[in-house]
């Protein structure tokens, strides 16, 4: 019998604690029924606690993994996380520019859960003035909307966003202080639905790269990017029900938890 799984090249970075980064982007799309490739963006030192540094890599072999990869595989959706350096948005833009046709999930990464910083002024700028004209669907949480949109108001730094290009903005609300995490997704200028999810108890380790792994590959499994938005948030939701601590830090969200009996 053959197998054909929709493809998703991830522009990820890696994190030997195995809780963020390109193994969750594998795990997520895995449980999407899709095939993962990958271009490390940069190579990390991090634990369940924290990240201690960030090696990023060189950006024409970023180039050159993608376009070899480009060139054999019928990739469907790109999704990108860390890029941890300005010339590595450099880098996948380059890549984006040559294929126009292709959709974009967007998680820009700019700091860690441990709170260690992963960006400075010249990536966001590049992440902006890049990145954001080729975004499909873009998913900051709360903290980097603003940053990116250089704003306060939640329901102004949506539109703005917009304005810079992206298609559809995905706000995650889990580092806000509210009862209930609330979701926010803009598109055409205007927030068209609020979710709202019970807060979890724990503090949780990758959960911005599951979430925008399952939408990109929702969106190769040809769902809208609505219906690939609330789709990935109930996953993402459900991963990190049933996560579990691997180490002495955060917990990791369970991408499989499918997989377990009684589930």
């Amino acid at each position: 019998m053959s197998i054909t799984r929709p493809i998703v090249l991830c522009f990820s970075g890696h994190d030997p604690s195995g809780g963020a980064g390109v193994q969750a982007d594998i795990e997520t799309l895995v449980s999407q029924h899709c095939h993962a490739a990958s271009v490390i963006t940069a190579l990390t030192e991090q634990d369940t606690r924290n990240v201690k540094k960030l090696l990023p890599q060189n950006p024409e072999d970023i180039i050159n993994q993608a376009e070899t990869v480009l060139a054999d595989l019928d990739v469907k959706v790109f999704k990108i996380g860390l890029i941890g350096h300005h010339k590595t948005a450099e880098a996948i833009h380059a890549i984006l520019q040559q294929h126009p046709h292709i959709p974009v999930v967007l998680d820009p990464v700019l700091a860690a859960g441990g709170g260690a910083e992963m960006s400075d002024r010249k990536l966001i700028d590049a992440i902006v003035d890049l990145l954001l004209p080729r975004t499909t669907v873009l998913t900051p949480n709360s903290q980097e909307a603003r940053q990116l949109a250089g704003l306060v108001d939640l329901d102004e730094c949506g539109p703005a966003l917009l304005e810079k290009g992206c298609r559809y903005v995905l706000v995650t609300g889990a580092h806000e202080t509210t009862p209930t995490v609330s979701n926010r997704l803009y598109h055409d200028g205007r927030r068209i639905e609020t979710f709202h999810w019970d807060r979890l108890p724990e503090s949780y380790h990758g959960s911005g790269c599951t979430m925008a792994a399952c939408i990109a590959g929702l969106l190769a499994q040809g769902l809208t990017p609505a219906q690939a938005a609330y789709e990935a948030q109930e996953y993402t939701w459900n991963a990190l029900r049933h996560g579990y601590p691997p180490g002495k830090g955060q917990h990791n969200p369970d991408r499989l938890f499918w997989m377990e009996a009684g589930v």
